[in-house]
């Protein structure tokens, strides 16, 4: 190829480039004098031999979920908890028309109460929701938490961790109830249940459970006639089908569970013959656009996006622990015992690169293990817990439990009396609950036991963005994130349909290249 030959075909790449961008349009091409000749119309009369449909960011997904939800676009920022989803987060994904839930989780009622008067005094009418984590060792929590959210019209809940339903989720959704003059059932509250188990997946999209109505009936919670129109309803008509993701996660692949939970949600429908479809979202390493056209591609009628999240200026974390994020490959992450359900072995998947946390908490768990309580511990295993982990005495350590649950909850104090192991279990979580904390705030002198949560796709939303002006922190807040997954996402659908015709539109990575939101708005004009 000769210089001016390599110059035009150069030039035609770039033209190409511009008019897929163009997702809005629908556009036709043919080769031309060993060229590919991209147009939005034939112009001079002749015919094309492929044709590109347009791709608006906002038809992307399911429709009815963006309009159930008040939605512009299907993109939802996942709940990351002790606040990291924080209000500021939640703010900027609902005046961007997406939806952002706030991470309650390891929150005091108090301080969930506090964010919801943050999103309250706005006075905007923009989507929002608030978290509901499964808390097994604090029952009583998640009772406090669905009675905040009940008395302040918190609408919709993002229900995470769940191993089965529990009565106050189910009280959460079916409250209010109730049936329309045209007869249809109409709930006021709505749960989105984040999921990566088939069994749990069948709980949430199937009604609530008989005896737990029952329950709520014989409480005063329910009329019969309420848990006759709940036993109609599913307990969430939106599941998020959560692969390999940050924190509590089953590592489970996308390609895979995905569609196992799809056919599923197909399954129910049928069973159940639900009025309003039953619909299914996908998060878990939804970090670059192409992963977010595959997502779509499989029939996601959502993205739910959580660890790139962390790393945005609008999350509650500090400096520090973003610029740990954006030096993260995919192979920096591990699993680490989960300080929410330590005893029952649960892990949660963790940042490994920079950090001690991953290997101190295996550490715990394993004396959790092998030892009965903590006087039964060795002296010298004692004194290295003392003095590497914890840094100061367990004895201390179990005074400052001991005042954390008699201000909070004192049965676990109760219950500690009795059982040396369950004493040795509450002492063990001190650290994996101050460990995220310590992060957050950027205690620099705990620098080396910082949780973070973080799954693989924070190391390829790095890769995408190398070199890039998002490379910089400073550049990256959470609205310029989504607005690049999306716009890449179709341009990529759009580039896969001149593919499948035969044509070669040009190089992925140019195709979706990180812009700034104003040259993205341009596009979508």
């Amino acid at each position: 190829m000769n210089a001016f030959a390599q110059e035009n075909s150069v030039a035609q790449a770039a033209a190409n480039l511009e008019v897929l961008r163009a997702v809005g349009q629908p556009l036709m091409f043919s080769p031309q004098e060993g060229t590919l000749q991209v147009r939005t119309g034939a112009q001079d009369g002749s015919m094309a031999d492929g044709f590109v449909a347009a791709c608006p960011l906002d038809q992307l997904g399911d429709q009815g979920f963006c309009r159930d939800h008040g939605l512009r676009y299907p993109y939802v920022g996942g709940s990351m908890a002790k606040g990291i989803s924080s209000v500021a987060m939640a703010k900027a994904f609902g005046r961007a028309g997406m939806l952002g839930f706030f991470g309650s989780a390891g929150l005091r009622p108090e301080e969930v109460a506090a964010a919801i008067d943050q999103i309250e005094a706005d006075n905007e009418d923009y989507p929002f929701g608030f978290n509901l984590l499964h808390s097994p060792n604090e029952p009583g929590l998640e009772n406090e938490l669905v009675d905040l959210y009940l008395e302040r019209k918190v609408n919709l809940v993002e229900a995470s961790a769940f191993l089965a339903l529990t009565l106050p989720v189910v009280r959460y959704r079916t409250h209010g109830i109730y049936q329309d003059a045209d007869g249809r059932i109409v709930t006021p509250n709505r749960v989105i249940a984040k999921i990566s188990r088939e069994e749990v997946a069948t709980r949430f999209l199937s009604p609530p459970p008989q005896n737990l109505l029952r329950e709520l009936v014989v409480s005063g919670a329910l009329t019969d006639d309420q848990a006759a129109l709940a036993a109609q309803i599913p307990m969430a008509q939106d599941v998020t089908v959560e692969a390999d993701s940050g924190g509590h996660t089953d590592n489970r692949p996308a390609l895979t569970l995905f569609p196992t939970i799809a056919a599923l949600r197909n399954r129910l429908q049928q069973e159940f013959g639900y009025a309003q479809p039953l619909r299914v979202g996908l998060g878990g390493g939804i970090a670059t656009p192409t992963a977010a056209a595959a997502a779509f591609a499989m029939g996601a009628a959502y993205l739910v996006t959580g660890s790139i999240n962390q790393a945005c200026l609008e999350s509650g974390t500090c400096d520090e622990v973003r610029q740990m994020l954006a030096e993260t490959r995919q192979a920096d992450i591990t699993m680490a015992p989960s300080g929410d359900m330590f005893e029952m072995g649960v892990k949660v998947q963790v940042l490994k690169r920079g950090t001690m946390f991953s290997m101190r908490a295996a550490k715990l768990y394993e004396l959790y293990r092998g030892f009965d309580s903590l006087e039964a511990l060795p002296a010298d295993e004692r004194q290295k817990l003392e003095k590497t982990i914890f840094q100061i005495s367990l004895d201390d350590v179990w005074e400052q439990t001991r005042g954390y649950f008699l201000n909070r909850d004192p049965r676990p104090l109760e219950r500690a009396e009795r059982d040396p192991k369950f004493k040795m279990a509450l002492v063990f979580r001190w650290y994996l609950g101050q460990s995220p904390v310590w992060a957050n705030q950027g205690v620099s002198t705990r620098r080396v036991d910082y949780q973070i949560w973080c799954g693989p796709g924070m190391g390829a939303f790095n890769e995408w963005t190398r070199d890039s002006f998002l490379q910089n922190i400073a550049n990256r807040d959470v609205v310029t994130v989504a607005l690049n997954l999306l716009f890449g996402a179709s341009v990529i659908m759009r580039a896969n349909q001149m593919t499948m015709q035969g044509a070669t539109p040009g190089c992925i990575e140019d195709l979706t290249r990180p812009l700034q939101v104003e040259t993205i708005k341009e596009y979508l004009r």
